[in-house]
């Protein structure tokens, strides 16, 4: 058997960070301490805090604030933290895998609201027959991110703004290409769960197939909330 590789200062100071955040309850927004403060707990010095810090802001579990009132700050809801809730986990690059969600959950209310002004009846047949694929996915993971990215570029494809389409289907694919499906023993991944994102892209095609632009904002609103 091999011995896993013994984590650096640093990512033994991250871990316990986090701990530190359940332990105390804190909650998004809240401080967690200043430079100073995690020296003088832990007794490393500024460079190894610095990359502790930066572990954990890769991973969407704090915001880095400079100046004074800075330090570290649990995040707030935030495209890593989002990526989560939509059934991946960042496999490398997070960075880029952030800044990809930023600019896809930017375009999305441009992308959707098109698509419920130009929808033809192809369109909706073809969204129909997507979310029944959807509905059909749900007893598994895999199938259903390769579902839901299916429904989600088909409704990019109506839109007649051709350079918004190209970045986001560009973002979508990027996302795919540099995340993994969640592993199947993580909570959030539970049948209850599925179901619950299902019913958003369900009130999301019928908001487009009913034309309703307020309604289809509404719809992406939901899509992009926290589950």
């Amino acid at each position: 058997m091999v011995n896993a590789e013994p984590l650096t200062r640093a990512q033994a100071l991250a871990a316990d960070i986090e701990s530190m955040i359940a332990d105390q309850g804190l909650g998004p927004g809240d401080l967690i301490g200043t430079m100073d403060d995690f020296r003088d707990r832990s007794g490393y010095g500024r460079a190894t805090i610095s990359e502790a810090a930066r572990l954990l802001n890769d991973r969407g579990a704090v915001e880095i604030r400079p100046g004074r009132g800075g330090g570290l700050f649990v995040a707030r809801s935030n495209p890593i933290v989002r990526l989560r809730h939509t059934l991946l986990t960042v496999r490398k690059m997070p960075t880029t895998v952030a800044d990809a969600i930023a600019v896809r959950e930017a375009l999305e209310p441009l992308i959707a609201a098109d698509a419920a002004r130009h929808r033809t009846k192809k369109d909706i047949s073809d969204l129909r027959k997507l979310l029944t694929g959807l509905k059909r996915a749900t007893g598994g993971t895999d199938r259903f991110m390769r579902a839901n990215w299916a429904l989600h570029e088909r409704i990019a494809e109506i839109s007649p703004n051709h350079l918004a389409k190209a970045v986001y289907l560009s973002m979508t694919r990027c996302i795919g290409d540099l995340a993994a499906h969640a592993g199947p023993d993580d909570a959030a991944r539970t049948g209850d769960y599925l179901r619950l994102r299902l019913d958003v892209h369900i009130e999301l095609v019928e908001a487009i197939v009913a034309g309703d632009v307020a309604r289809t904002a509404a719809a992406v609103e939901r899509h992009h909330a926290p589950s």
